[in-house]
């Protein structure tokens, strides 16, 4: 039996990226390639893109018009969707967000985005892990945190109180699913590789959504909140019709942000086949 070519991919540990990987990973299916896995926070992998190390990885939008001429989209895997954006949240009912310090969960994420589409002239923000917004924000150390991921379902306990959803205002404004994160490949990559690597992915997904209770210990192992109930919400959220298929109105969510960033300076012009697209798969 012929060895497999190696590639590199990376995911987050977040519960969409574990439950659409996790057949992938521990190779209950089939596997084109030897992947090797790097399984980090999403602004890392963010900052990986921006050096061109991997050749399949998950990516915040945001950083899309930084690597658009070096990584396109997948139509699959994607986290795109309506009640799911960031959400910014404070220890007090309002705030002037013009001199408010407020921790993000890295420059290059899709929340980092909105929030300057939102409100261009926000005041003092700081870097943090997603997972380490909501305690400094508890400590006092920052006035306002937006927060990503299963953080978002979880701040109401802590007495915290929404100063804006990102997601609700994208939605009012454009009437279209947010755009937060996707798997993208190399442009680099022969279409036989990307093709090949689709179909990993397609097939992780169906494993997952058939046999949930064969890939829980490995979802379990890489979540930050252990709640059953809130990586189920986290699962249900972000899993949706988006991820398996980015489909026409996806795929226009993507273009006006695109578009968006391109107003703002971000991007000098959109590439032709910023998605890459298997022929038999546009739809």
């Amino acid at each position: 039996m012929p060895e497999r070519e190696a590639l590199s991919l990376g995911f987050s540990p977040c519960p969409n990226d574990t439950f659409i990987f996790g057949g992938l990973a521990t190779e209950k299916i089939p596997l084109s390639f030897d992947y090797q896995f790097f399984i980090e926070d999403v602004e890392k992998l963010n900052e990986r893109a921006l050096k061109n190390e991997l050749a399949v990885t998950k990516l915040s939008f945001g950083v899309f018009p930084k690597v658009i001429e070096k990584y396109q989209l997948l139509p699959i895997g994607g986290a795109l969707g309506y009640g799911c954006g960031p959400v910014l949240v404070s220890r007090k009912k309002s705030l002037d967000l013009g001199r408010a310090c407020l921790a993000i969960p890295g420059k290059n994420t899709t929340a980092y985005m909105l929030l300057k589409f939102y409100w261009p002239e926000s005041g003092e923000v700081i870097s943090l892990r997603y997972d380490e917004i909501l305690p400094a924000l508890l400590k006092g150390e920052v006035d306002a945190g937006l927060l990503i991921h299963e953080t978002r379902f979880v701040y109401q306990k802590y007495n915290l109180y929404q100063i804006v959803d990102l997601g609700s205002w994208w939605e009012k404004e454009t009437g279209l699913p947010i755009p937060l994160g996707g798997i993208f490949v190399k442009r680099a990559l022969s279409s036989k590789t990307k093709k090949a690597v689709y179909f990993d992915i397609k097939n992780s997904l169906a494993y997952a959504r058939q046999n949930l209770g064969d890939i829980w210990p490995f979802i379990i192992k890489h979540a930050q909140e252990i709640e059953e109930g809130v990586i189920k919400s986290h699962i249900n959220t972000f899993v949706n019709n988006f991820t398996y298929n980015l489909g026409k109105r996806g795929r226009e969510a993507v273009f006006f942000f695109l578009k968006k960033c391109q107003e703002k300076g971000l991007l000098t012009q959109i590439p032709e086949g910023f998605i890459f697209y298997p022929e038999e798969e546009r739809s």
